[in-house]
């Protein structure tokens, strides 16, 4: 029913569900930025990117790959399968809105950037949603 609260313990579940989402979905955002910046991702890109080993990185691309989001090809690279890129474009998107309203808020533009990466993991829909009516009932700049 809608305006029940939840169990408290319900918040930390999707909290939880967040954050393993969230490194599948900076995976998919990176991969499809480097290949629009380079043409290509390689793993040894997204190591450095994300600061972690080559290990690691196989390792997150193994899971895409295993939940159908991307294709890793011997000395070709990570592309990402039409699913990823649809989910790549998603959290994209979503992004830039969070970043948009943060920017809007007077948040400055270094910590909006640094903060908009975190949140937009954590936004539910209807809370994406507000935020694109918040923007979009601003006047515009002029």
């Amino acid at each position: 029913m809608p305006g029940t609260p939840r169990p408290r313990y319900a918040r930390f579940e999707r909290t939880r569900l967040d954050h393993q989402q969230e490194l599948v979905e900076d995976y998919v955002e990176e991969i499809a930025q480097l290949h629009r910046d380079h043409g290509e991702a390689r793993a040894s890109d997204l190591a450095e990117r994300f600061g972690v080993s080559a290990a690691a990185v196989s390792k997150v691309i193994s899971r895409l790959k295993r939940d159908g989001l991307a294709e890793a090809r011997p000395y070709r690279g990570v592309f990402l399968t039409e699913q990823g890129r649809a989910l790549a474009e998603k959290v994209e998107a979503r992004h830039q809105l969070v970043l948009a309203t943060l920017l809007a808020l007077g948040v400055p533009a270094h910590v909006a950037e640094a903060d908009s990466e975190g949140i937009e993991h954590h936004c539910s829909d209807a809370t994406v949603e507000a935020m694109q009516r918040f923007l979009e009932s601003r006047p515009a700049s002029r």
